[in-house]
């Protein structure tokens, strides 16, 4: 066999781009998910920046400029206290993206435990999936209504509670990638030459679970944010001191007549947001997933 040189590992590292020239490729071939991780980083840009991008504060009340339309002083308008609609809007990002990201590493978290579980276990299969199909079996709003109801209105109970709601997603996704892992030849190999189970779980099926789960993670990500602003939005979920998109929304629908703009921006703000993770999602699907790639 020849030797390698210098210059043919250089080659041959030029022939197989890395995980960024992968991903910038992809992004050339579908603009759209450029478009996506663009307004995700301009949501998380806006609420880290949004003492700095307006003066005013988001709770403080100033009557006389109550329901002003959108304009220099305030782009947005102000609500009928004389709130910022522009100040509460990127403040209510904080809590939403928030709630987003904490939920997400709730449900996922608990969803790999519960999957591989399940995946590793006939026995615990059968317990746990049916326990998932029993939670999945109510609509995800009205569960975490339910179980809001029983907790109390605060950001950690929306947390749990959405948390709960969303795991039997990442547990079914993460079951199915552990029933297509655990029958490849190098778990076998694994188990021939002694590997105890928690290692080849841990070292061989998590790692190769690890693409779909972070797809769905973006996907429960843009549920989650959806799910604290209709909890907000119907009253159950955060308290009215705290600016959220759903309670500024649920606020301005009885002026929607006379002042829209209360509820027409929060409202803008979650649709860019849930349309910015799903075209996310979509992008990293295709990333990740080696057969799509060459598409």
């Amino acid at each position: 066999m020849a030797q390698e040189t210098p210059a043919f590992r250089r080659i041959v590292r030029g022939a197989r781009p890395g995980a960024g020239g992968l991903f910038w490729r992809m992004v050339r071939r579908r603009r759209i998910t450029g478009v996506g991780a663009a307004l995700i980083f301009a949501a998380v840009a806006g609420a880290a920046a949004a003492p700095l991008l307006t003066p005013y504060d988001p709770v403080a009340l100033n009557v006389p400029d109550r329901l002003l339309g959108p304009g220099r002083a305030h782009p947005f308008g102000t609500d009928e206290f004389g709130r910022d609609i522009l100040s509460r809007t990127l403040y209510g990002a904080r809590l939403s993206l928030l709630v987003g990201a904490l939920v997400t590493l709730l449900a996922t978290g608990a969803g790999i435990v519960v999957g591989l579980a399940s995946g590793a276990s006939p026995r615990a299969d059968r317990v746990l999936m049916r326990i998932m199909d029993g939670i999945m079996a109510f609509p995800d709003v009205l569960l975490a209504i339910g179980l809001m109801a029983s907790l109390g209105p605060s950001v950690r109970n929306v947390i749990l509670s959405l948390g709960f709601v969303y795991t039997p997603r990442i547990a079914r996704v993460v079951r199915a990638a552990v029933l297509v892992v655990v029958r490849q030849e190098y778990v076998e190999a694994a188990r021939a030459v002694g590997a105890s189970g928690a290692r080849i779980l841990a070292r061989h099926v998590l790692i190769n679970c690890a693409s779909p789960v972070i797809v769905q993670a973006t996907f429960i990500t843009a549920y989650a944010m959806l799910g604290e602003a209709a909890l907000s939005f119907l009253g159950v979920g955060v308290p009215p001191t705290i600016p959220t998109w759903g309670g500024i929304i649920s606020a301005g629908q009885v002026y929607l007549r006379q002042a829209a703009w209360i509820s027409i921006f929060p409202g803008m703000a979650i649709i860019l947001s849930v349309l910015a993770l799903n075209l996310l999602g979509d992008g990293l699907r295709d990333f990740l997933d080696p057969r799509l790639r060459h598409a």
